[in-house]
């Protein structure tokens, strides 16, 4: 067949605690088509669409040739059609969907198909770390350990009673400036607090132990550094927790929120944070989703 459709989710990554280790993938996708052609050509819908152009720096058609280049063949000429589900610049990963995309596609293609593990170390190649594209490709929730060619790829057992609330708002935070407020250099005191924090974080997510999660969803790495980035952060916050909220987190770099509570609250904290962000002056999209469990799915067309 010469042509394919995916659909590659969105994803959280860091959870609090898990800081540059832990993503999970959600039940929001990006959607791409790939056609062989006689020439290459793009075509995006969605929001965000006029941002996206067929250049060198399109992280999608990047990788799709990156792809080629590690097995030595020149690229076929493909036609593409994106249509975007997952805002950009929102920290739910819209980068790893299309790496993770042009990856499969151009494996798809090839006459040199690669397992699995080679276009997940290709994808954290890519992305510089495995957050996001790991769970991007597995689904789940999963636990990244190892650098270089040593990984370790773990999936954290989420219980059914934990909902995961995601609240996004109508302005973007690039990466880099997320990245730039972080100290070049952290105490004994906070990453021991970090280091514990994670190992609860993992036992809180597979009970459901409410105690347990109000806990372990703090962290001194990056959230004291990067809220300041996030306007109403604190206030959110509060509003999450007084409507029976778990805890609130920092969705990847942000300024997407995620916050975490049971089923019979979800609407109250829904409620709560699109409200408090809008006497802030800013409209945000706030919906409850499920993790994805099946991670990147191509089909035949």
């Amino acid at each position: 067949m010469s042509s394919i459709s995916l659909q590659v989710p969105a994803t959280t990554a860091n959870l609090g605690s898990g800081f540059d280790c832990i993503g999970t993938a959600l039940s929001l996708y990006n959607e791409f088509e790939f056609s062989l052609s006689d020439k290459t050509t793009l075509t995006v819908t969605g929001d965000g669409a006029q941002q996206i152009t067929l250049s060198e720096d399109n992280l999608l058609y990047k990788s799709f040739l990156y792809y080629y280049q590690k097995i030595g063949v020149n690229a076929p000429n493909v036609d593409i059609k994106i249509k975007i589900n997952v805002p950009l610049a929102r920290g739910l990963g819209s980068s790893a969907t299309a790496i993770v995309a042009g990856l499969l596609s151009a494996n798809y293609f090839s006459a040199q198909p690669q397992p699995q593990e080679k276009l997940m170390a290709m994808a954290i190649e890519l992305e510089g770390h495995p957050d996001n594209v790991v769970p991007c490709f597995l689904g789940n929730c999963i636990l990244s350990v190892g650098e270089k060619d040593n990984w370790q790829f773990v999936s954290i057992e989420s219980h059914p009673d934990i909902k995961f609330i995601v609240g996004i708002p109508d302005f973007e935070l690039s990466t880099e400036s997320a990245r730039a407020v972080l100290p070049k250099q952290l105490s004994y005191h906070d990453a021991v607090y970090n280091i514990a924090h994670l190992g609860l974080l993992i036992k809180a997510l597979e009970t459901g132990n409410e105690r347990w999660l109000k806990e372990a969803l703090k962290d001194k790495l990056h959230q004291p550094y990067r809220k300041n980035l996030i306007k109403g952060y604190d206030d959110i916050h509060q509003a999450v927790m007084d409507n029976g909220g778990y805890g609130m987190v920092i969705s990847g770099a942000g300024p997407t929120l995620l916050a975490l509570c049971n089923d019979r609250q979800a609407e109250n904290v829904i409620t709560a944070m699109k409200n408090t962000w809008l006497a802030l002056g800013v409209n945000a999209d706030v919906r409850c989703l499920a993790i994805d469990t099946q991670g990147a799915k191509i089909s035949q067309k």
